[in-house]
């Protein structure tokens, strides 16, 4: 299991993860846009976001950041930027910890399965911490 840090940014995401990767001299990072990832046909992707980004991550010290542009019409708040992501081979404690931090809490997401994880959640636990939980069974996209 690995605890890792996920940025999110208000459309420059890009420069953002392309200025870490200079600044810690990590390799050049893989940028996924949400024009990229698979489309639901019933909910049409805006052409405002087609070339934001949807995912990237730098390995920085030994620690994964993961960077994401929020979605047009999502709110952002500078310095509420930031969620702690919870990544883990054993689907049962996804499940496990995922329904302990929403206790009083409240779930953006509830655990569901992905394109990028068969089992998959957010959260924001009752102390205002952003959480994403993520089973891991080798097969992640990014």
């Amino acid at each position: 299991m690995s605890l890792d840090v996920y940025l999110n940014f208000n459309g420059n995401a890009r420069e953002a993860v392309e200025f870490y990767a200079e600044v810690f001299e990590t390799e050049a990072p893989t940028i996924m846009t949400f024009g990229e990832s698979p489309q639901n046909p019933d909910y049409p992707l805006p052409e405002e976001a087609k070339d934001l980004v949807m995912h990237s991550q730098l390995i920085i010290k030994g620690s994964r950041v993961m960077f994401s542009d929020v979605f047009p019409g999502m709110a952002f708040t500078a310095g509420n930027n930031i969620t702690l992501v919870v990544v883990s081979k054993d689907e049962d404690e996804i499940r496990s910890i995922f329904n302990k931090l929403k206790e009083g809490g409240s779930v953006g997401m509830e655990l569901q399965e992905t394109f990028w994880s068969k089992c998959y959640g957010m959260l924001t636990d009752k102390l205002g911490i952003g959480w994403q939980l993520s089973y891991d069974n080798g097969e992640m996209a990014m």
